[in-house]
């Protein structure tokens, strides 16, 4: 039986342009420090090649850690946050629940870009909540919360610690109060 946290795979492809879209839209914290190194945005095309089915689910899966940008590779905590959206982002193609992460870091990259704008963060979580479509929103709805089901990146772990914890608790709260489009 495969975790809750997978997604179907017509799902997936759904959550991953929409992790794609919240991972660009922060790329440029990344691109600030390291304007020469493309390995983000690479992620996010694959991430979108996936989501319009020009990139198979067992590739994906197969190359979903070439390419990523390792913790120390640049110093600023925006530019760490964005490169782990597009990781996230790319991770959606084996387990759907990587979509909240991407959302999650882009979130937190938003936030460390604008230090002087402490709303910067929740903006961003709207941006992300009002960019859904119905199908996305009825997919994310279906995951279990996060740290409830351990098979997948949503249970004990990196994603359901700290600032990720409380941003992703925050998305799935809000997806559960709205309405589909």
């Amino acid at each position: 039986m495969g975790s809750p946290q997978t997604l179907s795979e017509a799902d997936r492809r759904r959550v991953a342009a929409w992790a794609a879209d919240c991972a660009e839209r922060v790329l440029g914290a990344f691109e600030a420090e390291a304007p020469a190194d493309d390995r983000p945005r690479m992620l996010i095309a694959r991430t979108r090649a996936f989501a319009c089915g020009e990139v198979g689910t067992s590739e994906g899966i197969r190359r979903r850690f070439v390419g990523g940008v390792g913790p120390t590779e640049v110093t600023s905590p925006a530019a760490a946050a964005a490169a782990r959206a597009a990781g996230q982002a790319v991770g959606v193609c084996h387990m759907g629940a990587h979509a909240l992460g991407a959302a999650a870091y882009a979130v937190i990259a938003a936030g460390l870009a604008n230090p002087d704008r402490p709303e910067a963060a929740d903006e961003e979580i709207r941006w992300q909540l009002d960019h859904m479509s119905a199908e996305v929103r009825t997919a994310l709805r279906s995951l279990p919360p996060v740290g409830e089901n351990a098979a997948g990146p949503l249970g004990p772990g990196l994603l359901a610690s700290g600032r990720r914890l409380t941003i992703i608790r925050e998305l799935q709260t809000r997806l559960a109060r709205t309405t589909p489009r």
